[in-house]
């Protein structure tokens, strides 16, 4: 099969057996078709996918989703990017793998005319003002210093002047870089003793136990984990668990294992999140905007911050999301 017959053949296979979802009856596609793109599995990814759906509906003009979720690899991001723009897709809605890796696709989807709307995370700015139409975001400092706040808090409480804190990173994203420097800054303005004596890249919970693990094996009276993700606080917190260790845990994003942490109170302390529900749902709209012409220049979406710091807050979220998507 030649170059050509390839392509034309993967555009075909995109449009018919990616995951497609139509939220209204009628025609599939007679409201256009969005290519989107999950950097992961964890459960945030699926918020947004429900938002998305949700103010499609509200809106009235629910499209045709084609959805990949690219397991953080951009390569399958890029090969994904160039099937969606040669289908001529609506919008390109998606949470890059790489500030710099994933440059060229959405170069390619822009240059192909096709919108794109960022979300969580995006590639460099000066790009990203060059090739993106909007950017649904969270102010990661901000993020950061809400649990820095936190946990300040509590080891003021606990009369610890002098915490030693490991983080269990994202940093191969430049938010979580970001979050890390919010939480960093807003915990010494508490407690200006307090120390960082471990910093490592465990973004998955599998990974995060086995970093958790070794930082408790290197760091044994560490007082806490700080987790840039939902995946680093779970697997520290897992860790922790299994050591039977008095570290306690603060943490980020939302998710069933984690309110149920929460409320528990032994190890999880606090939990920054962003709602993916409601990051869906901003993504949604700056799409339609952009396609309806509303929006022509790159713009920054603000998606709001939530802090839960209190174990009847986990049982609320718990309550409020029986089905566990956040």
């Amino acid at each position: 099969m030649g170059a050509t017959a390839r392509r034309s053949w993967l555009t075909l296979v995109v449009v018919a057996v990616l995951g497609l979802i139509t939220a209204c009856s009628g025609k599939v596609g007679e409201n256009g078709r969005f290519g989107v793109v999950y950097m992961d599995a964890q459960g945030f990814y699926a918020g947004v996918k429900a938002g998305m759906r949700q103010e499609s509906e509200a809106l009235g003009r629910a499209p045709q989703l084609l959805q990949l979720n690219a397991q953080g690899d951009a390569s399958k991001e890029s090969t994904f990017v160039d099937q969606v723009s040669a289908a001529k897709v609506d919008a390109l809605i998606l949470s890059p793998a790489s500030a710099t890796a994933s440059v060229p696709a959405i170069k390619l989807a822009h240059d192909s005319g096709i919108p794109v709307i960022c979300y969580n995370t995006c590639i460099a700015e000066d790009k990203a003002r060059e090739y993106v139409s909007a950017y649904v975001l969270g102010d990661p400092v901000k993020f950061g210093a809400l649990l820095g706040d936190q946990a300040g808090d509590y080891f003021r409480s606990i009369d610890n002047s002098a915490p030693t804190i490991a983080v269990v990173n994202c940093e191969f994203v430049e938010v979580c870089i970001q979050r890390r420097q919010g939480f960093e800054q807003a915990l010494k303005a508490k407690v200006p003793d307090a120390t960082i004596v471990a910093n490592q890249e465990g973004a998955t919970i599998d990974e995060a136990i086995d970093v958790a693990e070794r930082i408790l094996t290197a760091h044994p009276d560490v007082d806490a984990f700080y987790g840039e993700a939902g995946g680093a606080t779970m697997g520290a917190v897992r860790a922790v668990q299994a050591r039977g260790k008095k570290t306690v845990v603060f943490g980020s994003d939302m998710s069933t294992e984690a309110a149920q942490a929460l409320a528990d109170n032994t190890i999880l302390k606090g939990v920054v999140d962003i709602s993916g529900i409601a990051v869906g749902k901003l993504a949604a709209r700056a799409a339609d905007q952009v396609r309806r012409g509303e929006l022509t220049t790159y713009t920054v979406v603000p998606a709001p911050i939530d802090l839960y710091g209190k174990p009847e807050q986990g049982r609320e979220w718990l309550t409020m999301h029986p089905d566990g998507v956040p």
